[in-house]
């Protein structure tokens, strides 16, 4: 009786510690399976965190203040009609009759005296600007020519007069006396208003500026020689050299711009008074390229003789992207700008371009209407980029 009580203790004992021991064991895999839910969330979390990372490790960061600072501005991609450009190179020429060269009217030596005749200054018409010595030469002074022959003339004038009413002259011999008399007044008048006991005075004929000095002190000129060449600088002409292969494109070309090398500056002919003059029918016998004549008022210090880049403006091409050429900026041959994304946020975009026009380009691809696009201050943006790193704190609004 008491081994069979035994047993069955011994069974009930043996019993409850298979039972303590898987419970035993089904805590422990609870607590396994909680720590793995919560490994996966914090996993999970950090994938989050690093997906919105990478999703703005390219967003550059400047501030409102710095912006202002910077002199930023954005502006929003709105299409556009934009003309055809031609891009070439040309020269700022003179217009026709705006330009005179002086010549020497009598032979003889230079001197500038006292008067301080240099290329670029401005004169008046009339106002003497050289000297012309005749004294010593060889051949005779020949201001003191045209004044004894004056005289003489003027002697035999006189005399004739009385001789031709006693009819000691014929008629023919009188009119003949009178026209050696008349030319040798006339040569004698253009010459003795401009001289002085030192020389020939030369005058310019207009108003204007020195273009060229075409001779220096001392010189000895003869009759016909250029001195000096005025200009008023009032209107000019624009000759843009276009290549053969655009020829076809000629005659939708309506006006240009021209980008001048001393000041950078991008001139428009529509805010010029510009006009187009002529293009040719064929180019020269030594280039493949065809002239195009543009005449414009010269509102501005643009200088006749420069050599300059133009824009021909042809039809235009609706709905493009447009955007300043201020906006572009440029790493290794490849062209970028930079789209605000938010208050303080800006993102480097790579851009196609297309026409030209000195001011504004066609973007081909990498922009889309209202995108907002720096357009000053590009550069500012660039330097910001060189520090990427997004503050704490700073949120971006999609």
């Amino acid at each position: 009786m008491k081994k069979i009580f035994f047993l069955c203790t011994l069974c009930a004992y043996i019993l409850s510690g298979c039972n303590g021991e898987n419970s035993h064991k089904d805590h422990e895999h609870a607590n396994e399976s909680e720590l793995h839910e919560h490994e996966k969330d914090q996993e999970s979390h950090e994938h989050e965190h690093e997906n919105e990372k990478n999703e703005h490790s390219d967003e550059i960061i400047l501030t409102k203040e710095k912006a202002y600072a910077a002199g930023v501005t954005v502006e929003e991609v709105i299409p556009k009609d934009f003309v055809q450009v031609i891009k070439t190179n040309g020269q700022i020429l003179a217009a026709q009759g705006d330009e005179s060269t002086i010549v020497a009217t009598v032979p003889g030596v230079v001197s500038f005296g006292k008067t301080s005749v240099s290329e670029g200054a401005s004169i008046k018409a009339g106002n003497p600007l050289l000297t012309i010595s005749s004294k010593n030469l060889m051949d005779g002074d020949p201001v003191s020519k045209l004044k004894i022959n004056y005289e003489t003339a003027l002697k035999d004038y006189n005399r004739a007069q009385s001789l031709v009413k006693e009819k000691i002259i014929s008629e023919k011999e009188f009119n003949q006396i009178r026209q050696n008399y008349e030319t040798a007044r006339l040569n004698w008048e253009a010459t003795s208003n401009r001289h002085d006991g030192n020389g020939t005075i030369v005058a310019s004929p207009i108003s204007g500026y020195i273009k060229n000095r075409l001779v220096n002190e001392g010189d000895f000129v003869s009759v016909g020689t250029p001195l000096l060449s005025v200009s008023q600088n009032r209107r000019l002409m624009l000759r843009a050299d276009v290549s053969e292969r655009h020829y076809s494109s000629l005659p939708t070309i309506t006006s240009a711009n021209f980008k001048t090398p001393y000041d950078a500056k991008v001139y428009e002919l529509k805010n010029l008074n510009g006009r187009l003059v002529s293009y040719g029918k064929t180019s020269g016998e030594n280039s493949f390229y065809v002239p195009i004549i543009f005449e414009f008022d010269n509102k501005g210090n643009i200088i006749a003789g420069s050599y300059v880049e133009i824009y021909l403006l042809s039809s235009p091409r609706k709905n493009s992207i447009i955007v300043p050429v201020t906006a572009l900026t440029e790493e290794q041959g490849v062209n970028f700008v930079y789209i605000q994304l938010d208050e303080e946020g800006y993102k480097k975009q790579e851009v196609k371009t297309g026409n030209n026009n000195g001011k504004e380009i066609e973007i081909l691809s990498g922009l889309k209407p209202g995108d907002r696009v720096v357009t000053q201050g590009a550069y500012q943006v660039k330097l910001a980029s060189n520090s990427n790193v997004i503050p704490e704190g700073h949120s971006h609004n999609h």
